[in-house]
């Protein structure tokens, strides 16, 4: 496994998105399109922080786990992967953050990824999922739980 850099100078709120695919450049600039259009009635752009590096080039959901373990406000992480590039709606892959260590129990954790590490959601839900993690509004599995619950899944809403 090799070593990315780390992700530096991202501000606690804003939602952290690593673009890991770099064979079509106009897909990544609807991707960052669609992910800063305001939402909800809010006239500002969304805040987020794009790791934007060919040195991110393909990597896996566990380099860029270890490379952004020190971000202890992190909850979740956006990949713009290749399937996020290629398919219609662009639709990101979110990973948890949480680690094994971080829980009671191995029972604990399997309760929280009963649906897996990792689950799509698309441009416009990847704000809802990144703010209700950060608060603890709701949980990772039950987001990952809806995406599953989808026949593409695909997390679309609640």
């Amino acid at each position: 496994m090799r070593v990315l850099p780390a992700v530096t100078r991202r501000d606690e709120f804003a939602v952290l998105v690593v673009r890991t695919d770099y064979n079509d450049d106009l897909a990544w600039q609807d991707v960052a399109a669609a992910l800063t259009e305001p939402r909800g009635g809010r006239q500002d752009a969304a805040h987020i922080h794009f790791v934007d590096d060919p040195v991110w080039a393909g990597a896996t959901l566990d380099e860029v786990l270890t490379a952004v373990r020190g971000d202890d406000d992190l909850a979740v992480v956006f990949l713009a992967d290749r399937r996020t590039m290629q398919a219609e709606g662009h639709a990101l892959q979110a990973v948890t953050t949480l680690t094994r260590e971080e829980c009671v129990d191995d029972e604990d954790y399997e309760q929280l990824t009963e649906f897996g590490r990792a689950f799509r959601t698309g441009p416009a839900g990847v704000h809802d999922v990144h703010a209700n993690l950060t608060i603890g509004n709701l949980g990772f599995e039950e987001y990952a739980a809806r995406a599953h619950d989808d026949p593409e899944g695909i997390f679309r809403s609640f």
